[in-house]
């Protein structure tokens, strides 16, 4: 038989239901439940049967149906009342318009947000976990907020890989292929109704073209480039075939294309509807780095030197980093990227060296034969950022190198702690009384009260049913799960008859899903099986697991987790108290975290950046059970569930893992299921209940999105939108003038010294609130005393004579010689006892310089 074409006929339909088709094609839908409920109201068997896709709902409408519907007044009035209040949401103010910087300046008018994956939606299969989830949800709260950002990324022909089991639990992957006609998106088109075309330059002569497909994530456009377009030849239409798909030079073009090809699509997108030029660029992690140097090529090509469109560029520039190891860091052979910045493909003006430099792992430890993209990211973003503070401290101590001779503690590296998106995570039924008897400022209050502590609000028993009815909602989807793997799998049937007792609505239930590296440990909770098994067949105090989650297609080790689990989770001993679901994705998540009493979080610390799968837990009323790693290393508090002791130190893993299962076991055996069994005289478990509502009302308002989308705004956005208006000034005035004041300073700086220190004030008995005068003689070479800072570094001294949390204060210029010598002085106040400590320093300084670090120089006396 002949290869099929395969292609989707959109429905059209009639007049009085036209603007169906808006409300399904703008992706607000998701976290917007009545919206989902006048499209289930159409058909609720076959809403189920379509996994709650509006877009494949209208296409499966036959034309009586549509009829009837369009025949409907009270129908057809509600779609009109839907499509009224989206108009609203799209067009009216929220929390962005009006603000102004704490200046008084301008927000930026437009932020573009690079990310190689965004998980809006399962009905959009673009994620494959919490880096996605994270950008989707960061775009959802934007445009709640009101927040202008155009999200960038790639469209994989095929997501990521659809999970299934074989007999012996082996993973294995399939990629269905997506229809783009029969997904909510629309093409991007020119004038003439044909296709924009975005194109980069490939080795051999080659041209990688792609279409630029737009998804109206409320009011946030989503960009997404295609590779797979006539206009290609065969190999590249597969460069965006499937996400973190190919070798090596495969992810080396998709992230071309995202970086180049998507500030190209980002030109395109303005010039085709009118929106602003972004002001601000935002790399969700390094694999969309190239876009810095797209940027540079083009301020280059409008007149600018390579030096003055980096700063240009870089001031502008936020980037994220979500890695909390070196191997988790895309890094290509510096040959390869050579080839794709080298020969023909040299972009015009801007040198191959110039390209390999920003990459260069040219530092103590590095690697000289490769390029890394979070090392480019970092040194084009002006601006970077870790997930939560741990990160952010691990992070700075991970790249120190970039920034020789400055303490971690000085690394140019802040945090914002990750959030998730309310409306999409939180049960429907638990928002419902929410909104019903509450207000949103008790919700979403920083400082609890009110609202969820009171038991006049919502009583203990009302709580309680309510949690007993999401875990109830749960059990019946996962017996509906284990049904259809083990379907999957092989079973008839006959075979299956057990499936009806898995689980129960009844016993405390914990979860447990995400991806599966070997960091997060999946079978952690199987270092010693005899007594998992006790706890989960304990006869007064039963525990029951559901876990889920992917493995790479390529790590096989993840793979033999996956399989140790199932083969345990088989066993017809604990069948009915432990499940695994294949196949993990948004639509299992949003009955997971609902169904689930406690959230399981076991990585290796501290290899969780962040994690957002325990936050969205607690924002249904969960509790957490977690190592102290991530986000909960910071909100973790003693009420809001149990923090998992931690064997740091201890060398040897297997003996590491086995005391934190011994840990992990210990808790659920005497804090956590007694807490959950403990009844009062009214049947309801009261301590567990307290948990309950101070997570709900301390925890709940601080992992929100909208939070961390504020942050971004407050303390990363706007700082750059003025350092990059600042800098494009008159002509790219002050780029010019940073640039060539850095090439004179890194130039001069070998003739920087401290040549002598003195000091005076100290007596042999030192008080708190005595003052040390300090005299620092130093030479600047041809430098100016306006070029630095000398600073006097003091502190507290450790036992290793480092000064610890220490300070540093500028001295003041106190007399000039000749040769560029001069002395600063100044007095340091004595606020602390114990050992002290200090020294001097010499550092560059600049207004534009957005960190004392920036250049990496420094002069130690």
């Amino acid at each position: 038989m002949r290869a099929i074409r395969r292609f989707t006929v959109r429905t059209v339909l009639p007049e009085q239901l036209a603007a169906l088709d808006e409300l399904a094609q703008n992706l607000r839908w998701s976290w917007h439940a009545p919206t989902r409920e006048l499209f289930a109201s159409i058909d609720p068997d076959l809403w189920s049967d379509v996994r709650g896709d509006p877009v494949a709902l209208l296409a499966a409408l036959g034309s009586e149906r549509l009829a009837a519907l369009a025949g409907d007044e009270e129908f057809t009035g509600r779609v009109r009342a839907a499509a009224e209040d989206l108009h609203h949401y799209l067009r009216d103010p929220r929390w962005y318009q009006g603000r102004t910087t704490p200046a008084g300046g301008e927000l930026p008018r437009a932020i573009a947000y690079f990310s190689p994956e965004f998980g809006i939606t399962s009905v959009l299969p673009q994620y494959s976990g919490g880096l996605g989830i994270l950008a989707g949800d960061h775009l959802k709260s934007a445009s709640d907020m009101g927040v202008p950002i155009v999200g960038v990324g790639l469209l994989y022909g095929a997501g990521y890989f659809r999970q299934s089991l074989t007999r012996d639990a082996w993973q294995v992957e399939t990629y269905p292929l997506l229809d783009p006609d029969g997904l909510p998106l629309a093409v991007l088109r020119e004038d003439d109704g044909t296709p924009a075309v975005v194109s980069l330059a490939l080795p051999g002569g080659r041209t990688l073209h792609a279409h630029v497909w737009v998804a109206a994530v409320g009011r946030v456009p989503l960009l997404l480039l295609d590779s797979n377009v006539p206009e290609n030849d065969d190999a590249a239409r597969k460069v965006t075939d499937r996400l973190y798909g190919g070798g090596g030079e495969h992810r080396l073009q998709q992230e071309l294309l995202l970086g180049v090809g998507g500030v190209r699509a980002l030109r395109a997108w303005s010039r085709l509807t009118g929106a602003p030029e972004p002001e601000v660029y935002h790399t969700n992690e390094g694999h969309a780095g190239f876009l810095g140097v797209e940027r540079i090529r083009e301020l280059v090509g409008a007149g600018l030197s390579v030096g003055e469109a980096h700063e240009a560029v870089r001031a502008a520039t936020v980037f994220t980093t979500h890695t909390p190891v070196p191997a988790g860091i895309d890094r290509f052979p510096k040959e390869l990227v050579s080839a794709y910045f080298g020969g023909d493909n040299t972009m015009t003006g801007v040198p191959t060296e110039t390209v390999l430099a920003l990459g260069a792992e040219d530092y103590d430890g590095g690697d000289p034969t490769v390029f890394n993209m979070a090392v480019m990211g970092l040194r084009l973003g002006g601006r970077a950022n870790g997930v939560s503070l741990l990160h952010g401290q691990v992070s700075r101590e991970m790249f120190e190198g970039l920034w020789p001779g400055f303490d971690s503690r000085e690394v140019p590296i802040t945090s914002v702690t990750n959030g998730v998106h309310s409306p999409t995570w939180v049960a429907p039924r638990l928002a419902a009384v929410e909104a019903e008897r509450m207000g949103l400022d008790e919700i979403t209050a920083p400082e609890a009260s009110g609202g969820w502590l009171d038991p006049g609000k919502v009583s203990d028993a009302e709580l309680w049913a309510l949690r007993g009815e999401m875990r109830a909602e749960l059990v019946a989807e996962a017996r509906r799960r284990v049904r259809k793997s083990w379907r999957e799998r092989g079973a008839s049937p006959a075979e299956l008859g057990w499936v009806d007792d898995v689980l129960s609505p009844d016993v405390l239930t914990i979860g447990f899903a995400r991806r599966v590296p070997t960091y997060k440990r999946l079978t952690l909770m199987l270092r010693d099986t005899e007594r998992l098994k006790a706890l989960l067949l304990h006869p007064e105090r039963p525990v029951q697991l559901i876990v889920a989650g992917k493995s790479h297609p390529a790590d096989d080790s993840g793979k033999r987790l996956i399989q140790q689990l199932v083969r345990f989770a088989d066993d017809p001993e604990v069948r009915h108290r432990i499940v695994f679901l294949p196949n993990y994705d948004i639509g299992m998540a949003q009955s997971l975290y609902p169904g689930c009493d406690v959230w399981l979080n076991n990585p290796l610390r501290p290899l969780e950046a962040s994690g957002t799968s325990g936050m969205k837990s607690a924002l249904n009323g969960g509790l957490n059970l977690s190592i102290e790693d991530g986000w909960w290393a910071e909100w973790y508090d003693g009420e809001n569930g149990w923090g998992i002791p931690t064997a740091d130190g201890v060398e040897d893993a297997d003996r590491r893992d086995d005391l934190e299962a011994a840990a992990l076991y210990d808790l659920v055996e005497s804090q956590v299921a007694p807490a959950f069994y403990g009844r009062s005289a009214d049947g309801v478990p009261s301590r567990w209940l307290e948990m309950v509502r101070h997570t709900l009302a301390t925890l709940g308002p601080k992992v929100q999105a909208t939070r961390m989308v504020g942050e971004y705004v407050h303390g990363l956005y706007a700082p750059a939108a003025e350092a990059g208006r600042l800098l494009a000034a008159d002509g790219f005035a002050a780029a010019k003038d940073l640039a060539g004041w850095k090439a004179h300073v890194r130039a001069s700086w070998p003739q920087v010294r401290v040549d002598h220190v003195e000091s005076a004030g100290i007596g042999e008995a030192v008080r708190v609130g005595d003052r040390l005068t300090v005299r620092a003689y130093v030479s600047l070479g041809p430098l100016s005393p306006e070029d630095v800072d000398v600073q006097v570094v003091h502190g507290r001294v450790t036992e290793a004579d480092v000064i610890d949390e220490f300070t540093a204060e500028p001295l003041a210029l106190v007399e000039s010689y000749e040769a560029g010598r001069h002395a600063f002085g100044g007095e340091v106040r004595l606020d602390t006892s114990g050992p002290f400590g200090y020294t001097v320093r010499i550092v560059p300084r600049h207004r534009h310089l957005a960190s004392v670090a920036e250049l990496g120089l420094v002069a130690n006396a």
